[in-house]
């Protein structure tokens, strides 16, 4: 199943460059619709009044964590099933748990290319919540 490359996409970094940096990947990939959110309580509210496919959050940001914001949107009944791939510089299995017990449908280490971005959101958006 192709991903909706119309579908709007969330990325949410405390690091401006990062986010320039993700966001570019996004439109060089074929995403139209590609919003930021600077930490996770910015994000929060843009989830919360808007219509996003997918999310694409930093694990390191302070004081509302890339885990922390997962937790959140999982437990709202309206953003729950939203697919949400967890982003860090973190590579260790502890975080790679912690990021799928919480429901994270797919985690990317830093640096990454444009193809293991596309590859992690085509099995983000067509799984149950399934990490590789």
């Amino acid at each position: 199943m192709a991903v909706d490359l119309e579908m709007p996409v969330l990325v949410v970094e405390d690091s401006q460059t990062m986010g320039q940096i993700i966001r570019n990947l996004l439109k060089l990939i074929g995403f139209k619709q590609v919003d930021n959110a600077v930490g996770g309580a910015a994000a929060l509210a843009k989830l919360r009044g808007g219509d996003y496919g997918l999310v694409i959050s930093d694990w390191n940001m302070q004081p509302v964590t890339g885990l922390m914001l997962l937790k959140e949107v999982r437990a709202d009944p309206a953003l729950g099933r939203l697919p949400f791939i967890m982003v860090t510089a973190e590579a260790s299995l502890a975080n790679v748990t912690a990021a799928k017990e919480a429901g994270a449908s797919n985690y990317i280490v830093k640096p990454f290319s444009a193809k293991t971005l596309k590859d992690k959101i085509s099995e983000a958006c067509n799984s149950d919540f399934a990490m590789s």
